[in-house]
């Protein structure tokens, strides 16, 4: 695949996953923010990999620039918060570069939230613990703004992502498990149903799990 055709792709990606397919509004007015004054998103639930994919994010980066902006808001003790872009920097710190382009707004912290999970949910490659945090978050923010509740605002939860409210529940359950738990969901030791099992006992009955796969080795 030639360069160009490298950065168009990764150009498609970025507006899929920061517009949902649709592209910036003309008010937008894009800024070039110096890479130290961007701050992650508090409890961010994305990682950010130094994989093949972020290798070939960089090498676009330091021959085409940042195709797509971020999209930051500011903060209270200086600088912006990344709402969308987390890859983009550190992309672009691996390119060498200084400073990257966003789009700054005035989201609330409910607004940005929902913001953030959504310009994230979609990507290809997601782990389980990144989506049912991310999709506490997005539940706790849309109740926060007054959305309608039960089974219509897990509908709503999933449409970003074309999933049933069954499986947004699901995940949201997934959540209240412990890190270690989780981190044992993502490689695949425990199963997802025997997630949702374990995410209804109390933390000290969580650590006695734990305790005892780790001792017995054991995949459930």
């Amino acid at each position: 695949m030639s360069k160009n055709a490298s950065a168009l792709k990764v150009k498609l990606s970025s507006y899929d996953e920061l517009f949902g397919a649709k592209a910036p509004v003309a008010s937008d007015q894009i800024v070039n923010v110096t890479l130290s004054e961007l701050h992650t998103f508090k409890n961010h639930p994305f990682h950010v990999n130094d994989d093949k994919e972020m290798e070939e994010l960089a090498e676009s980066i330091r021959e085409h620039g940042v195709l797509i902006p971020g999209i930051v808001r500011p903060r209270a003790e200086g600088g912006y918060e990344l709402i969308a872009g987390h890859r983009r920097k550190h992309g672009s710190e691996l390119a060498g570069k200084t400073e990257m382009p966003v789009i700054v707004r005035d989201y609330s912290d409910d607004e940005a939230t929902i913001m953030m999970v959504d310009s994230n949910i979609q990507r290809e490659t997601i782990l389980p613990s990144e989506k049912a945090k991310a999709y506490r978050m997005k539940y706790d923010a849309m109740k926060h703004q007054g959305s309608r509740t039960g089974g219509l605002t897990l509908e709503e939860l999933g449409e970003a992502a074309g999933e049933s409210a069954k499986t947004v529940q699901r995940d949201i359950w997934i959540s209240r498990l412990s890190e270690p738990l989780l981190d044992m969901v993502d490689a695949g030791k425990i199963g997802i149903m025997q997630a949702v099992d374990l995410s209804f006992l109390s933390e000290d009955a969580q650590q006695w799990v734990l305790v005892a796969i780790q001792d017995t080795n054991a995949v459930i």
